[in-house]
This record gives C-alpha cells, sequence and structure tokens, in this order.
C-alpha cells in the first residue's frame, strides 16, 4: 500500500481546505504566517475555512503533544465541529498548555467515535505523532522556499534571457535552491520549463530548517532531513530532503491504521493568517476513512536566522533608491513572513538627535533586502561621510536585531579629473576621462555638454571606489571645454567641472641631447604643436622641424649650459604644446659629438688647367678634393675616428679613415682628409656636400658645408677666325653641362647652350685678351674661366693642335684664396702662331 502512496507522494497537486490560525501572546497576535514558534500560554484562534456546499462533514481536533514518552492528557485534545454556526462565523480560541511540546490538527471525517478513537491512537503512540509532526513542519517550510524560488522564475519573462538568468541565480542563493545551470544553454522559450520543472526533486540547503526543528525536538534529531545525502540529485535515492521527510510520514502514519482511520500527511503553507493545505494522496470518505495531519509550528524559544551580507566589507550608497542589501544564509527569512517588521536603523543620528530608520522588504529575486524609499521622501539630507546601517525587526514575536551594513552618502563636492587626464581629452573618436573624488557608490548619472552646445549622457564605471571612467562619445564634437555634471543620489544640485577638448595631440617618441651641445632632437608626430620643452632645469625652444621618414624631428635649442649633464643617464623631458597641453617623454643624455673646424681645403686639378673655377667653394668633380680639420674636442684627433662626406641632400656619401689612407694626420690635433669626388661618386654627383667627423661609437659631429661639387665639359679646342668680331667653334664633351659663354664677365652678350644638347662643337664668342667666362649647370650663379690654345682658321688648312700633357700636382690652395687663369697668347699676339 506504501509503495502505491510514494509513487505519487512527490507530485502535492491536490490543494486540501484551508485553515484559518491567529496567534495571540501577551497583547500581540500575529497571523499563523508570522509565527515561527508556539509558547505555552499562546492564545490560538482557529477558524476552518470550509466551502458553504461542504457536504461531508470535518471534526477539526486540536491536539498538544509532550513527547514521544509521554502520552498527552486527555484534555489536550479538543473538538471541534466545523458545520456549526458559531465556529463556522467566529472559530474557536485554544490556549496552549504548559507542558506542551507540539502542536497539530486533525481533519477527521465525522463517525460515530471518532474524536476518541484519534484521541486513543495518539495516546497510544505518542512517538509516532511526534516524529510525523516535526517532520511535517520542516518539509512545510521547504516546500515554501521551492514555491518562493518558482514564483520568481516564473514572473520572468522567457525572452529576456539576460534578467531570467539574473533571478534565477540570486533566488538560488537567498532560498537555498540548487540551481539547474544547464538550463540556460537550452533555447530561450525552454529555459523557464527547465528552471521549474520537477520542483519536488529540487535540492535544498535546509541547514537552516534542521536547526530550528531540532532545538525543539526536546532530544530527538531531524536526521530525515539529512534525506538530501541520500537523493536522487545527490545520487543516491529518489526524492529531495522534504519529500524524504513527507515519506517517512507516510510510512509512521501507515502503522497507525485502524478499523476506522488511517492517516496521510499535509503540507501547510501559510499565508497570512491562513494555512493553506497541500495534498498527496486524495482523501477517502470510505473505511477506513481519511484523517488529514497538519503540523502547526513548533514549541520552544526561538532560533533568530544567521542572516548576514554576502560581502562584509563592501558598502552602499544609503540614499539609491533601488537599493538592495545582499544578504544570504536564512531562506526562511525570504520564503515565509516570519520576519517582519523590518527597517534599516541608520547611525549616526540627524541633527535633531533622532535616528533615521527606511523599511525593508526581502526580496530573494534581487538577492537581498529591498530598502523601500525614493530620493525624494528620505531623511537622509542630514547625513555625511560613513554610515552605519543595522537590521532591526521582528523574528516571529520576538525582537531581531539582524545584519550591519556599511552606507555612505555623496559627497557635495570634490570630483577632479586625475592628473594624467589634465590634457588627455582628444575630439575626434570615442574618449576616456578619469574623475577622482570622495566615492563613487552614489553616482546616478553623467552628462556631458560640449563646445557645440550638444549635451549627451555618458557611459560611465567605477573600477576603484574613488574613481570613476567616463566614456566620451567626441568623434564628431568640436575642440573646446566640455562640461560635465555628475548627478549623485541623495543630492538635488549636481557637481560640475570642465575640461578642454583639444584637437590630435602630438605623439613624442622621445628627446635626445649631447652633452655640450645647445640643441637637442625631439621625435614624434605633429611637432609643429610644440611651443617649447623643459629638461633639467633648461629650458628649449623649436629651431627647426624636418621629417624623416614616417614621423617628425625637431631640433629644440637652448642657451643653458649642458656641460654638466652626465651622459647615459636618463630624464623625463615636460613638452608643452600650443594649446597649453603638457607632455612627457623620456629624456636621455648621449655622449658629447666630436667636434672639428675645417682649416683649409683645395682642389688639385688632375688634367690641363683650362678651367679657373670662379669660386672657393666651387669645387671641380674632375679634381682631387684636400682639406684640413683641426679638432677641437677632444683636444686630439682620435685615430679611430672617421670622416663623412656627403652631399646636402643625402644623394651620396662615403667615409675616409686612417686606415684606408684616406686620413691622415699632420699632427695630433691636425688630419688632412682626400678624396676623388668622381672616383667616390660617380659622374652623376653634383650639388652641395657637406663633412662632419664620427666617432668609433657612432656619435656623428655637426654637418660643416665643404663646397658644392661641380662637373665641368670635357673642352678640347677652340677654333676662332682671324676676325675677331667673327665667333669662334669650341669642341669638346659633355657641353651640356654649360649653360651659356661669354667674353665678358658680365655675360653682356652670351652665348647660350641648349638644354639636352647633344653636339660635340658649339658657337661661342671671340676671347678677349684670350679668356672665355662660362656659366656651369651645376653652379649658375658663378662665372667660371675658360683657357685653351686658340687655333686660328681660314682659307688655310687646320692642324689640330696634341693634346698637353697633364701638369705636375699643384698643392692646395688656402680656402680664402681663389685660383686665376695662367696667361695664354692670343691670336692677336702672335699672328703667325699655330700657322703652317
Amino acid at each position: 500500500m506504501l509503495g502505491g502512496w510514494q509513487a505519487a507522494a512527490a507530485t502535492f497537486d491536490l490543494t486540501g481546505p484551508k485553515v484559518d490560525v491567529r496567534v495571540r501572546r501577551g497583547t500581540v497576535t500575529l497571523p499563523i504566517a508570522a509565527v515561527p514558534n508556539l509558547a505555552a500560554g499562546d492564545r490560538l484562534w482557529i477558524h476552518p475555512d470550509l466551502p458553504d456546499s461542504q457536504s461531508e462533514r470535518f471534526v477539526l481536533v486540536v491536539a498538544f503533544l509532550r513527547g514521544a514518552t509521554n502520552p498527552p492528557p486527555a484534555e489536550w485534545f479538543t473538538r471541534v465541529e466545523t458545520w456549526t454556526q458559531s465556529v463556522r462565523r467566529e472559530g474557536v480560541y485554544v490556549t496552549v498548555p504548559g507542558e506542551a511540546q507540539q502542536a497539530a490538527l486533525f481533519l477527521v471525517p465525522e463517525t460515530g467515535g471518532d474524536f476518541n478513537t484519534l484521541k486513543k491512537a495518539v495516546r497510544d503512540q505518542p512517538g509516532s505523532f511526534v516524529r510525523a509532526v516535526q517532520d511535517l513542519q520542516a518539509a512545510s517550510w521547504d516546500r515554501l522556499r521551492v514555491e518562493s524560488y518558482l514564483a520568481q522564475v516564473k514572473v520572468t519573462s522567457q525572452s529576456d534571457q539576460k534578467t531570467l538568468k539574473a533571478r534565477a541565480e540570486l533566488a538560488s542563493r537567498s532560498l537555498g535552491v540548487k540551481l539547474q545551470q544547464d538550463c540556460f544553454e537550452k533555447p530561450a522559450e525552454q529555459q523557464v520549463g527547465c528552471l521549474t520543472q520537477n520542483p519536488d526533486a529540487m535540492v535544498l540547503d535546509d541547514s537552516n530548517a534542521q536547526s530550528l526543528v531540532a532545538q525543539l525536538a526536546s532530544g530527538s534529531t531531524a536526521d530525515l532531513m539529512n534525506n538530501i545525502s541520500s537523493s536522487r540529485v545527490g545520487g543516491g535515492g529518489a526524492y529531495s530532503a522534504y519529500i524524504g521527510a513527507v515519506v517517512d510520514t507516510a510510512k509512521i502514519l501507515a502503522s497507525l491504521h485502524t478499523a476506522h482511520f488511517r492517516y496521510i500527511p499535509a503540507l501547510a503553507l501559510p499565508t497570512g493568517d491562513t494555512l493553506n493545505l497541500r495534498l498527496a494522496t486524495p482523501p477517502s470518505f470510505r473505511n477506513p476513512k481519511t484523517v488529514v495531519l497538519v503540523a502547526l509550528p513548533p514549541m520552544g524559544d526561538v532560533k533568530i536566522p544567521p542572516l548576514h551580507p554576502v560581502n562584509t566589507a563592501e558598502s552602499y550608497c544609503a540614499a539609491r533608491p533601488s537599493l538592495v542589501l545582499p544578504v544570504e544564509g536564512a531562506p526562511l527569512v525570504f520564503a515565509t513572513e516570519m520576519a517582519h517588521e523590518l527597517k534599516l536603523h541608520v547611525e549616526p543620528f540627524t541633527h535633531d538627535g533622532q535616528s533615521i530608520d527606511l523599511p525593508v522588504a526581502p526580496d530573494p529575486s534581487k538577492g537581498g533586502l529591498a530598502v523601500q524609499h525614493t530620493a525624494s521622501d528620505q531623511p537622509l539630507g542630514s547625513l555625511h561621510g560613513d554610515l552605519m546601517g543595522e537590521v532591526h525587526g521582528k523574528w516571529g514575536f520576538n525582537d531581531w536585531v539582524g545584519p550591519r551594513f556599511r552606507l555612505r552618502t555623496a559627497a557635495a563636492s570634490g570630483w577632479t579629473v586625475t592628473a594624467a587626464d589634465q590634457s588627455a581629452l582628444v575630439v575626434g573618436r570615442e574618449d576616456l576621462l578619469h574623475l577622482e573624488g570622495d566615492n563613487t557608490l552614489c553616482v546616478e548619472r553623467v552628462e556631458a555638454r560640449t563646445a557645440d552646445g550638444n549635451t549627451v549622457n555618458v557611459a560611465w564605471k567605477s573600477p576603484r571606489p574613488e574613481l570613476l571612467e567616463l566614456t566620451l562619445p567626441l568623434k564628431d564634437a568640436p575642440a573646446g571645454p566640455v562640461s560635465f555634471s555628475i548627478f549623485q543620489y541623495g543630492r538635488k544640485e549636481a557637481t560640475t567641472l570642465s575640461v578642454t577638448a583639444y584637437a590630435d595631440a602630438a605623439s613624442l617618441d622621445g628627446f635626445a641631447l649631447n652633452t655640450g651641445d645647445q640643441e637637442a632632437r625631439l621625435k614624434g608626430t605633429r611637432l609643429d604643436e610644440v611651443a617649447s620643452a623643459e629638461l633639467a632645469g633648461l629650458s628649449f625652444a623649436p629651431a627647426g622641424l624636418h621629417r624623416v621618414g614616417d614621423s617628425d624631428q625637431l631640433a629644440m635649442k637652448t642657451t643653458g649650459a649642458t656641460a654638466n649633464l652626465t651622459p647615459g643617464s636618463r630624464h623625463r623631458a615636460t613638452v608643452t604644446l600650443h594649446d597649453g597641453r603638457v607632455l612627457k617623454t623620456q629624456a636621455t643624455i648621449e655622449p658629447p659629438r666630436p667636434r672639428v673646424t675645417l682649416v683649409n681645403k683645395g682642389v688639385q686639378p688632375t688634367g690641363a688647367a683650362t678651367v679657373g673655377m670662379g669660386s672657393a667653394d666651387a669645387l671641380p668633380l674632375e679634381g682631387r678634393l684636400v682639406f684640413f680639420l683641426k679638432a677641437v674636442g677632444p683636444a686630439n684627433f682620435p685615430r679611430d675616428a672617421r670622416v663623412e662626406v656627403a652631399a646636402v641632400d643625402g644623394a651620396f656619401r662615403t667615409t675616409l679613415s686612417l686606415s684606408e689612407g684616406s686620413l691622415m694626420l699632420e699632427d695630433a690635433r691636425t688630419a688632412m682628409g682626400s678624396l676623388d669626388p668622381l672616383a667616390r661618386f660617380g659622374p652623376s654627383a653634383f650639388g652641395p656636400i657637406q663633412l662632419r667627423v664620427l666617432a668609433a661609437n657612432g656619435t656623428a659631429g655637426d654637418w660643416l658645408p665643404l663646397g658644392t661639387l661641380v662637373r665641368v665639359p670635357g673642352f678640347r679646342e677652340l677654333r676662332c677666325p682671324r676676325a675677331t668680331t667673327k665667333p669662334c667653334t669650341l669642341i669638346g664633351t659633355h657641353l651640356f653641362l654649360a649653360m651659356a659663354f661669354s667674353a665678358t664677365k658680365d655675360f653682356a652678350n652670351p652665348s647660350d647652350v641648349p638644354p639636352e644638347y647633344t653636339g660635340t662643337q658649339i658657337t661661342v664668342p671671340h676671347p678677349a685678351g684670350g679668356v672665355l667666362y662660362v656659366r656651369l649647370r651645376d653652379d649658375p650663379g658663378t662665372a667660371v674661366t675658360l683657357t685653351l690654345p686658340v687655333t686660328a682658321v681660314g682659307n688655310e688648312p687646320v692642324t689640330p693642335l696634341p693634346a698637353p700633357a697633364a701638369p705636375a700636382s699643384q698643392p692646395a690652395a688656402p680656402v680664402s684664396s681663389a685660383p686665376t687663369a695662367a696667361p695664354t697668347e692670343t691670336v692677336e699676339d702672335n699672328p703667325n702662331k699655330n700657322q703652317p
């Protein structure tokens, strides 16, 4: 028989009758749902709430027990005829006897000897009923937890997966119900059904219920509640904790079968003053008729629930309208009405000495105690700084002091931009800004007003309690001031501050300075925005911006002394932009750069001296360049030093050294350099060139101007008629390198050379005094002199002159001296010259 009952026991889906109960202790009356325990002398008002159409009469028996080994006296049983008008209208009053340890209600179908038969069964086996009442009460409390969990999950929209998961997890924590995480992996429309299916097999953390029953059991234990360890979900039997208790109760009651009655358990789920009964077995009105056993709250001293904060170190904003204080450890606080008249007692006191009490209510879907107030109706304006809130209330008839919480109120001011972000706000992108303040707990929202007048809500988060991180949508905002309004709970006025949003800022890659130099090098991008810099007490000003690859290099000059800076030391350079922003970058002090002076230079011709350069800075490509350098720092010329010669535009370069013989020491301080530009650079080298000294470690000295490389055509022969008024013919190679020829230095009547000229002879003016003046394409601003032997032409045949022999090498001329043309005999001086 019991096996068939067990199959249906897990449903408890039959709605039984209702019984209204109120308990009066002293001058206080509470509904049964708010009573965790009964005490001797309590006056119970009991009112069977049966429908007017009830055809089968029930006798309600109120019974009190006094332990498993001590049968109760006969006067502890009260028979109530539920069909009488007085009972239906007014109910009955019963007082709890002084030695009572358990209380129960029996609903008995009216039959002959019903009252005496039940009374005898209870008195004959009091221990069985004591055990059954204890287990039923604990099972009813656990069922209330399951019912509350199901209500929280079912109220959530199936389409809102995020809300469903949050509510389910918080309700699970609050009510001590094991959550089935696998349900959240199912489709959205199946998640609620998965979370709520088979509620009678849900796993409960029932430690609190066990302790409440165990303390009232007079030596007995509620070990049946430990069936959780052998449940199917837990890896063992077929039932959860409260179903295990009910099944055991059914076994006990089945052994009490008599000729007239058999006993079935009912779960009592109180709401207000009504006990809502749930049955798992249909009552029978044929012999043996069914007696429904209902457990009333246990007897004895009450145990206050062990409710505690989830995080004891966390603080909360006292003025937040939706404030929830997270708590755990006492599922019955959330599942029943036994905790009531709850309030949050806030200290310190107000200015008039009165404490502040805010009502709170348990909310399992939010995972804690929800403070019932809004920002406009709570009196927290006079409190400032750190506060302490303590939960006060009632647990049944007893005063209850619950957990304590750290609370804060919003500060009136004090928000500032962090030092690192003072100039970091840049328009044209989504940017971050960090604000520091007293605390961020009470921040409600943040608004920003850009320079064009647009107001936007700003997304924010709080990495630390005193730090506010704002995400600003400045992609389309103009540069200029941005004002912020920080709205906080509990304060009527917003805190405002203003920050300048800049255009895209310069980016700094480094600051380098050689010891002893007056010029440093700043690398980065957008360096045109740099106004000044400061390093080790020295002020620097921009002195020239250059583009190097994909970045800028800005020369920064100072008038201060840099010789006392230690090479290799690292400093932080402070760079100020034109708009006032200040940036920092790493600065490196490098070793002193080698310094030399150019004391002399000259060109040794390698062929016939036919062309005289018009300037000491004009360096013919075909000559041999010779120069002298004097060491300044260090004092002696290092033997491992090198000299780099390069075009100013970087088109070509070469390196001279002592080891290869292109450098030679005249003495310890003086070095001579020599090179053949044509051999080193090729025939296409021309333009200004410069030199610098390279130390062994690669440190380079300043560039020194060396002159301008000039390519000279290969002049071979000048043929002129006897009449000086007639033009001459110039024969040579690479004549396109010349721009114009003239008989006078001022080029009064020049003979121009066409661009891209491909010929080997060209008409030129008749030379005056044996000299022609030439402008070269590589140095058009200087007139050079050309002196060639003149071949007379007329009716007589012309005999070509043999090529002149190369003269011996000439010593280099001083830098200040200019070469002069050697005197040449002209046709006019000796008319018979070169005649056959």
